[in-house]
């Protein structure tokens, strides 16, 4: 019978290349990346190159066995196995187990080299991508002992079982089958299911590497209402002895899409409403224990999210497991994302037969993501065609599951790629990347009213929050307010849309990106609805909460932001509950009602006051003081801004920087001050057409968004079309401004 053997422990970790004198090693454990630190803290600076682990083996130390493999489950993003100095396998695409038999190699006295490289290249992805590429062997590393008869290890790393059910009536068939290797013809394969409470279901003993079981009255795997698993067993038998087995958790059950009724699980309409999740913690990287995946999966079930997006790669096998365990329903992807690379053809086939391959038995997964924002710059044939290859594979492994993909806003409705997979999700940032918030849903109500046919979700959508506050949030202050604000109205434009299939919040977690220098914390993306180290549960967490969650709860936002100047301050409480009484120092400020579940009240603001949210036995509590002066700790002042929004003096009722373009373009002398600027922006195409800027081409749609920035956001972001101001010419061009009326709506 196969024996695994856990490998984690005490390897040499160096990125001294072996010819090095005087090597320097360092003695880790499993799992580890060596940008656990640097891949995190900004200057887009962190180690891409070739690092080295090494262990030594004692072949007495193994169990006896036939076979001997090194399984591998995460190794970002290229690694080769060198064993005894030989070089024995190489492996492209840094998120998926793979496996080496390594026994012809073997010695008495071994040394393991496992050499992994994320350094860029123009073959493997990701290569381009708003996140850090961490090196490392970064999950487990494992010996698998097994007889020369087994259950197969070599095909892209799958478990050797693969079982497909089908809802019939109250029944269900299931298909079993199995792959195997040197299997003799006294061989009998024993197959066995049994239910939740490990009791069988039914079992078959058979020389067939097939068999369809019949489950009677069925229990349906159900989302988080029952996320029921049954457990199917193989096992190779000779002569009464046992050789190798196999197992494997599977759900019953079935789904639809449908472009106006979203998605159905087993007949019911079931909204899929939820986030996205990169893998990385703070301090740690990609390298996490179980004890973190189980408690990401716990607080996205906590938010009430019933879907999640496992972006933009494939993710541990144990979260997998949690997110059948919990009900989850699984958008699973490879990192085919932002840059399409002409050499990359091969590594986006094998990526996606290893994601197939690997989680083809997991119920949570509904849909296999063919790619992320790789149109962004419009599609050719060779980005047409590496599309069409992939969704006739994904069609031709797994003839029970959809394909998708999530274009960007930049992405033209009538791109031929959005023809290529099953349904199709969007990223739109309205509101947070220029326009405004209610841009959202109509957009989605226009690409539906084009395409009636074509189910269509929102695959991102988010903007980012700090520690920062303010009573009048704007657009790109990076305050917890705005963030709040912002995914208020997305919900209620979202969820109120039953045709969209799914939306994903962009992110659940704060993640390491350390290209970014935003917000006034480098290295990260703060999007996420919880803190990069989980100890923090931002207001817009409970926003989805109480639109998403049975638990009761109420929860005062803005707890953070304690000094206010103004006289009567605004406080917003969230809860699920229908009705929601406030308190300030022991006082009733009323009972009120709110449909959206956003419970708005005016607080008188006079030295400290205790506030406290009540419904029933449920409460929260928070604090507020009255200052004279606006507490700077709580203003992000952008570090190298020529000017950040608050030093632009400003006249009520007039234009400046800090307005719109879109209310600077509606008035005829805001049009003149600023046509040079958009000249440099959008130079005409030869031969007329629509103008171009930062290599897109300016739909209607685009000119919109663009009119949702403000003039001073839109000349910092210049900066990447080489396009600089002046404090002296930026402040000159408000002098000029704030001479303009607004124009009134």
């Amino acid at each position: 019978m196969r024996q695994i053997i856990n490998l984690n422990s005490t390897w040499n970790f160096t990125k001294d290349a072996p010819e090095v004198e005087n090597r320097q090693f360092e003695e880790i454990n499993l799992p580890h990346s060596w940008n656990a630190i640097d891949g995190q803290d900004g200057g887009n600076d962190y180690y891409r190159g070739t690092a080295y682990y090494e262990k030594s083996l004692l072949k007495a130390d193994f169990p006896k066995a036939d076979r001997y493999y090194l399984e591998i489950k995460g190794a970002n993003s290229s690694a080769d196995v060198i064993l005894n100095g030989k070089a024995l396998a190489h492996h492209d695409g840094g998120y998926s187990t793979w496996r080496v038999d390594i026994t012809d190699s073997l010695e008495d006295k071994n040394a393991l080299v496992i050499a992994v490289d994320n350094a860029p290249n123009e073959t493997v992805y990701p290569q381009m991508a708003d996140f850090t590429f961490y090196g490392g062997l970064y999950r487990d590393v494992n010996l698998i002992a097994v007889n020369n008869t087994h259950f197969d290890l070599d095909y892209y790393g799958g478990s050797g079982i693969k079982i497909t059910p089908n809802i019939v009536g109250k029944d269900a068939k299931v298909e079993i089958e199995v792959y195997t290797t040197e299997l003799s013809e006294e061989d009998d394969i024993i197959y066995t299911i049994t239910d939740a409470e490990d009791k069988v279901v039914c079992e078959c003993s058979s020389k067939e590497k097939a068999w369809t079981a019949k489950i009677e009255n069925v229990t349906l795997w159900h989302g988080r209402k029952n996320p029921y698993l049954y457990t199917a067993y193989a096992k190779i038998q000779r002569n009464g002895v046992d050789l190798d087995n196999v197992s494997s958790r599977f759900g019953c059950r079935s789904y639809e899409i449908d472009p106006e009724r979203g998605f159905i699980l087993n007949g019911e309409e079931y909204p899929l409403r939820g986030v996205s999740r990169h893998q990385d913690r703070w301090g740690i990287g990609n390298a996490l224990r179980p004890c973190h995946h189980k408690e990401d999966i716990e607080l996205i079930c906590e938010v009430g999210a019933t879907t999640i997006r496992l972006a933009h790669y494939q993710h541990d096998q144990y979260f997998y497991d949690l997110c059948d365990e919990y009900g989850q329903i699984v958008w699973a992807e490879i990192p085919y994302i932002s840059k399409h690379l002409p050499g990359g053809r091969e590594n986006t086939i094998s990526q996606m037969k290893e994601l197939i391959t690997q989680n083809y038995n997991h119920p949570s997964i509904v849909v296999w993501g063919l790619s992320n924002e790789i149109g962004i710059g419009g599609s050719d044939e060779d980005l047409l065609e590496n599309h069409r290859i992939l969704n006739d594979m994904c069609h031709e492994m797994d003839k029970t599951r959809k394909t998708t993909i999530a274009a960007v806003s930049m992405c033209k409705i009538d791109d031929p790629y959005l023809q290529i997979p099953d349904v199709v999700s969007y990223n739109h940032y309205f509101g947070w990347y220029g326009g405004d918030t209610s841009m959202n849903g109509p957009w989605f109500d226009k690409f539906h009213a084009t395409h009636p046919n074509i189910p269509i979700g929102c695959s991102e959508y988010g903007c980012e929050a700090l520690n920062w506050h303010n009573s009048d949030p704007r657009q790109g202050d990076y305050t917890e307010e705005y963030q709040a604000y912002y995914h208020e109205e997305l919900i209620k434009q979202l969820f109120s849309r039953k045709y969209l299939w799914a939306t994903h919040v962009w992110n659940m977690f704060d993640f390491g990106a350390d290209a970014r220098a935003e917000g006034g914390e480098n290295g990260q993306n703060h999007k996420g609805l919880i803190t990069f180290d989980r100890s923090y549960k931002k207001d817009a967490f409970y926003a989805y909460k109480a639109w998403l969650s049975d638990e009761p709860f109420v929860h005062i936002c803005s707890k953070r932001y304690v000094d206010r100047v103004e006289d009567v301050t605004k406080v917003t409480v969230y809860s699920n509950q229908p009705t929601v009484e406030l308190f300030a120092n022991g006082v009733s400020l009323g009972v009120k009602e709110a449909e959206d579940h956003f419970f708005r009240f005016e607080v008188e603001n006079v030295g400290e006051t205790h506030l406290v949210a009540v419904s029933g036995e449920l409460k929260d509590e928070a604090d507020i003081k009255k200052v004279d002066t606006f507490n700077e700790e709580y203003r992000l002042v952008e570090k190298g801004a020529i000017l950040n929004w608050f030093d632009v003096v400003e006249r009520d009722g007039y234009l400046s920087l800090n307005s719109k373009m879109n209310e600077i373009l509606s008035t005829f002398r805001g049009k003149l001050i600023v046509g040079k600027i958009f000249m440099k922006m959008m130079p005409k195409k030869k031969g007329g057409g629509k103008p171009s800027a930062m290599g897109f081409e300016l739909s209607d749609d685009m000119m919109q968004m663009m009119g949702g920035f403000t003039l001073l956001r839109l000349t910092s972001m210049l900066g990447m079309m080489n396009i600089s101001f002046t404090k002296e010419q930026l402040l000159d061009l408000n002098k000029k401004l704030v001479k303009i009326k607004k124009k009134s709506k």
